[in-house]
């Protein structure tokens, strides 16, 4: 376990900051000491710039606080456009590429006073080629993708938070993964201007950090949304109407997350929440198959650039998906779409009886091995249905890797969501 300031919450660093205990110099050299410690094992950074970090934090000492964020340093997924570092999408197409602009959320993120600390690995154009990243829980597994080294570097003491992306299960899963707190917000929440687009009616900035006050913090800053006394919230909330829900895909999740949530779902209810287990209508099932479809359609044309010019530079994995893509017709696409907007409907009907639902966040632990991300089946769903999903580091599985259980609520309730998750983490780990 590694001993330092690095260890401190974004919420207490902030804090301090703000009250003199605390220096934001102070912070980030404490990060980049424990990422000098650990990189050559944990290997989450692209890009990393020591001196201009510190000259960053300095500055930020030297002003008045500007958010409840001043002076926190966070991770930026290499995805996500930034003016005065390399951005590389995870491809060799764009080696040494440095944009003229930072992405909306970088940009509104320094007006705040928050501190990019460097660029996180991220697979190739945040799809399924791995990156260099391994879990800082067991290095010969994988910590997921495609926000691997935002998670991995957060789960290991470097950064607090970071941001990821997710089209899938980009920060869900690799957040469950490595053990740490990820929340995929409604879709549209933070501004997604200067990412690199794959699937454009599903594409979702989201963050990874190690609790959900810590969350709520970051997503307060950039979305305007009034989220900082989530803490306080809790102490007064009651508890949550929770939908147990299995989905049509339980059997693809092994024994040790069934037993974890079926575990969870028992403590809740004796806790004080009211849980019920639910089955999905047959729109919603169908509309879990409709995600690949609209996800390849829309990927084959965001890529039409690096597919037409630099087919030679992308991965064997991503041609073969590109060619494949390549095949889905307009007619299959829209049929994807009817039944996205379809299911968005009867998801919210279920919603006006539970607050959350409580669904596998991915099919087990992290799976051995650095060339398979794992399987995103348990986040395809909610992704397509727009709505705000959290992970919780709750559970631990028959290897000691953590198990993650997924909280989704409603489309627009990103708060309300929160604040339920963090009710539950709390009761689970009484």
């Amino acid at each position: 376990m590694p001993l330092g300031t690095n260890i401190l919450s974004a919420t207490d660093a902030a804090k301090q900051i703000a009250s003199g205990g605390l220096t934001a110099e102070k912070l980030v050299e404490a990060c980049l000491d424990r990422i000098t410690a650990r990189e050559d094992e944990v290997r989450a950074w692209s890009h990393l710039d020591a001196n201009k970090a510190l000259a960053e934090a300095r500055a930020r000492d030297n002003e008045d606080p500007k958010s409840a964020l001043h002076g926190i340093p966070i991770g930026v997924k290499d995805v996500i456009d930034t003016h005065d570092m390399p951005t590389e999408y995870g491809s060799p197409i764009y080696q040494g590429h440095r944009p003229a602009w930072d992405a909306a959320c970088i940009a509104l993120l320094r007006e705040a006073g928050g501190i990019v600390l460097g660029k996180t690995v991220t697979t190739e154009f945040a799809t399924r080629h791995p990156g260099k990243t391994r879990n800082p829980h067991n290095l010969a597994h994988t910590p997921g993708g495609s926000s691997s080294g935002s998670a991995a570097s957060v789960a290991d003491f470097m950064v607090p938070l970071a941001f990821g992306t997710q089209t899938a299960g980009s920060v869900i899963r690799p957040s469950a993964y490595c053990g740490i707190v990820g929340f995929k917000p409604t879709f549209g929440t933070i501004n997604r201007t200067g990412l690199k687009p794959l699937s454009d009616s599903q594409d979702t900035i989201g963050l990874l950090g190690r609790s959900v006050a810590d969350i709520a913090l970051l997503t307060s800053t950039l979305s305007s949304l009034k989220l900082q006394n989530i803490v306080a919230e809790v102490r007064s909330a009651t508890a949550p109407r929770i939908g147990f829900c299995h989905t049509n895909l339980w059997d693809l999740a092994d024994t040790a997350t069934h037993s974890a949530l079926e575990d969870a779902a028992l403590c809740l209810g004796r806790k004080g929440a009211i849980v019920k287990e639910i089955q999905l209508p047959a729109s919603l099932v169908e509309a879990t198959s409709a995600q690949e479809v609209i996800n390849e359609f829309e990927t084959w044309r965001a890529l039409a650039f690096e597919r037409y010019e630099h087919a030679s530079k992308l991965s064997p994995a991503l041609t073969k998906r590109l060619a494949r893509a390549g095949t889905r017709a307009r007619a299959d696409y829209d049929v994807a779409q009817v039944l996205a907007k379809d299911g968005r409907l009867q998801l919210a009907e279920i919603f006006t009886k539970f607050d959350v639902l409580l669904v596998p966040a991915a099919p087990g632990e992290a799976p051995e091995g650095l060339d398979f991300t794992g399987d995103p089946i348990f986040n395809q769903l909610w992704t397509l249905m727009h709505v705000p999903a959290v992970t919780l580091p709750v559970f631990n599985g028959p290897k000691g890797l953590p198990i993650g259980a997924q909280i989704v609520g409603p489309n627009g309730e990103d708060g309300r969501t929160l604040i339920c998750a963090e009710w539950i983490s709390r009761k689970l780990s009484e």
